[in-house]
């Protein structure tokens, strides 16, 4: 509260000073000081309730760098046009929808994702794309893994081998360093197949990452993928820009970005 009020009054002494540049004295009539007084009051009221209108209905933010661009904004991956989208998997490529431990969860990304691709022959895009597989087998009934932040393209829809899985199928936490290890590998993978479009992903990990036996919440993933983003040598080339898609909940917000790092 104590930065809004500050970035508040900040804008409204620049606002004030411009207003005293370029309207003459004779404008404040007799009473100069006082008259100033309450034109700054007057701005700073008007500058806080601006400022409050665009924290309340902000649905992006933009973050800028040396040749690179990230979106973050609220939004549906799927409704997202001129892109191409990462879609997490888990490590085994699974493509089974249900409420089994083992199967998609129908409301997660990649649910949605596989809803509305029924007939995804997952293996054949596998083959196209000559992924190898680790040679750690999953601990899933032991199936054939492949490594977190791996991309595999099928049309505009890169699709990620991401969870861990258990050996009931359920994804595994990851560690702060492994979350990271695939983040690294995920934006040389984009550089390799973004060509010449926007990218856009999910907040990825959220309630699988963890730093010290504590869960990470989607604001601090959120900023710990951006954070990896900028120190990344891998990036989308301007005037491409990585998306970062989200959807609005009372447990993260677009203003509190930056803020949990």
């Amino acid at each position: 509260m104590s930065e809004f009020f500050f970035k508040s009054g900040t804008y409204a002494i620049s606002i004030t000073t411009l207003i005293f540049t370029f309207v003459p004295e004779t404008y404040f009539q007799r009473k100069i000081v006082l008259n100033r007084i309450l034109t700054l009051f007057v701005v700073f009221v008007i500058v806080v309730i601006l400022h409050l209108l665009i924290i309340l209905f902000r649905k992006n933010i933009i973050i800028k760098g040396h040749n690179y661009e990230i979106k973050v904004e609220y939004g549906d991956i799927f409704k997202m046009k001129n892109c191409k989208k990462v879609i997490n998997f888990d490590e085994c490529f699974t493509t089974k929808v249900g409420d089994a431990p083992g199967d998609i969860k129908p409301t997660s990304v990649c649910g949605q994702y596989l809803k509305l691709h029924p007939n995804l022959d997952i293996e054949k895009i596998i083959k196209k794309s000559k992924l190898e597989a680790k040679n750690e087998v999953s601990q899933y009934m032991g199936k054939k893994r492949y490594k977190s932040g791996k991309l595999i393209s099928n049309g505009d829809d890169l699709l990620l081998a991401f969870a861990k899985l258990d050996a009931d199928g359920k994804g595994m936490f990851f560690s702060h360093k492994e979350f990271l290890n695939c983040l690294s590998l995920l934006w040389e993978e984009i550089d390799k197949y973004y060509g010449q479009k926007d990218v856009c992903i999910p907040i990825l990990g959220s309630g699988l990452t963890r730093i010290n036996e504590t869960p990470l919440t989607q604001q601090e993933v959120l900023d710990i993928i951006i954070g990896s983003y900028k120190l990344s040598p891998h990036k989308i080339k301007s005037p491409y820009k990585l998306h970062i898609v989200c959807k609005k909940n009372n447990d993260f917000s677009l203003n509190d970005i930056g803020k949990s790092i």
